[in-house]
């Protein structure tokens, strides 16, 4: 009885301490998504001209995920229609106590046809977000600015370049902050 008695007290005093040791998370949730515009400066002839709408979804880090995607002049390096380029890209990013968010994204587009095109994007992401320490938030007023490069697989020299961009949630124009 003495030693069902002792392990009882034994696996009592386990259990008590076990308990506080946890560390409690503070962190504030955020997803980032809708549509976003892009505007791209600097390049020439058509690497100037690669501005697109693109719509997509993730919280905190991790991949997009893109669910459309449009150029507004797609030029010599991406042809016009669907299905001619291949779009993907990652965030990571925080939500401070006062509700800040930021963070880096990138971007990528590969064009299919004609193949080879590769235009990155990397750049810094700011915004808000009304999430709590219980609830994954909605980022809002997003801006990313970065830059971006373009190479070009087939040596077409008009589809080479770089420059800066900047990226906006749900608005036609945005400034950097």
């Amino acid at each position: 009885m003495k030693k069902l008695a002792f392990l009882t007290l034994l696996a009592l005093a386990f259990a008590v301490s076990s308990c506080g040791n946890s560390t409690p998370t503070n962190v504030t949730n955020t997803q980032a998504g809708g549509l976003w515009e892009a505007l791209l400066t600097g390049g020439t002839v058509d690497a100037s001209e690669l501005n697109f709408t693109t719509q997509f979804t993730v919280t905190n880090s991790g991949p997009l995920d893109i669910t459309a995607f449009n150029l507004f002049n797609s030029g010599a390096c991406f042809a016009p229609g669907l299905n001619v380029e291949n779009e993907t890209g990652s965030a990571a990013f925080t939500t401070s106590s006062t509700n800040q968010v930021t963070g880096t994204l990138s971007f990528t587009v590969n064009s299919i046809n004609p193949p080879g095109n590769t235009l990155t994007m990397t750049g810094n992401l700011t915004g808000t977000s009304n999430g709590t320490t219980t609830t994954t938030g909605t980022l809002s007023n997003g801006v990313v600015a970065g830059t971006w490069t373009l190479t070009g697989g087939a040596g077409d020299p008009s589809c080479t370049g770089t420059g800066n961009f900047i990226m906006c949630q749900g608005a036609a124009t945005c400034t950097v902050p």
